[in-house]
């Protein structure tokens, strides 16, 4: 397929002074959820970063910010051989997990964005003659042409790790020389609660959400007779999501509820089958377990059956 590009110009790139491409970059945007939100960034000169594109999961279409001639300004030391791309798909609150700590299943969910990522490899080859390869980081960092991730280049390509240890590589260069791998199914998954809210007694509302990874609960809370939650900031997110514990099995649900007494509970389920709780006595702010880490100590309410 032919990528339509959608022009969202940045101020941020320079001339790449004679030198010729030589490498196919991949990166992953950490904290932009589509390709228009980092074009937006990106257009901002105070920014003084940019890459060549943006790719998401709008089938077939990406954003481009930098035109090839010119370099962009995301590798350090090697934007001038570099042509680069930003898969986005993170969501704006960092207390969830960006693209380059993507599971494989989360990349699985991404077909069409690793399908967009394919063809803009496969345009960018053909543009300056490379090799669809995949390249080692002694390779990238040597004289060899092909593809590599931000991670290749090492310290001299600013020491990131993106696109991550899980990037299913081989199939999007099998993609990119048009092959076709096999169907790429989303993990299946139960049809479970993965958020819960509740009133605590002082009229305050709670609400939690298991992180992507499942071993991990978030929350915030809206203080009674208010309209805002915790540490929101408007026209850039409505809540700030705070660690509230962690788990050492996957999460298979929660549920948040207020006793008769007052007490708030809330019960989380673990693929296992064990369910954990923890709870804030009436009158009570802190939850049990608090500790100087982490806000609550999750503990067995009931063995897996």
């Amino acid at each position: 397929m032919s990528l339509k590009r959608v022009w969202i110009a940045s101020p941020n790139y320079s001339s790449r002074g004679g030198s010729g491409v030589r490498l196919v970059v991949v990166h992953t945007a950490e904290g932009a959820r589509s390709f228009r939100d980092l074009g937006n960034f990106f257009s901002r000169a105070a920014v003084q970063a940019s890459s060549h594109v943006g790719i998401d999961d709008e089938r077939g279409t990406i954003g481009e910010y930098v035109k090839p001639a010119n370099k962009a300004w995301t590798q350090a030391a090697y934007n001038p051989q570099c042509i680069s791309s930003e898969l986005c798909g993170a969501p704006i609150n960092s207390a969830f997990p960006c693209g380059a700590r993507w599971t494989s299943d989360e990349w699985n969910r991404h077909p069409d964005m690793l399908a967009n990522t394919a063809d803009w490899i496969r345009e960018e080859c053909q543009r300056y003659g490379l090799p669809i390869t995949k390249l080692s980081a002694s390779q990238a960092q040597g004289s060899s042409k092909g593809v590599c991730g931000h991670i290749e280049l090492g310290a001299g390509g600013g020491g990131h790790w993106d696109p991550g240890p899980n990037f299913p590589w081989n199939r999007v260069i099998d993609m990119a020389r048009g092959q076709t791998p096999p169907e790429l199914k989303p993990p299946a998954t139960e049809e479970v609660e993965m958020i819960a809210s509740a009133v605590a007694d002082n009229g305050s509302l709670h609400t939690f959400m298991v992180g992507p990874q499942r071993k991990t609960v978030w929350y915030t809370w809206q203080p009674k007779n208010s309209s805002g939650w915790n540490g929101g900031k408007a026209g850039q997110q409505v809540a700030k999501m705070a660690r509230f514990a962690d788990v050492n099995n996957p999460i298979r649900g929660i549920s948040a509820e207020k006793a008769a007494g007052g007490a708030l509970h809330v019960f989380v389920t673990l693929d296992d089958g064990s369910t954990l709780y923890t709870w804030q006595p009436k009158g009570k702010t802190a939850w049990n377990g608090h500790g100087k880490n982490k806000i609550a100590s999750l503990i067995p309410f009931a063995p897996k059956p």
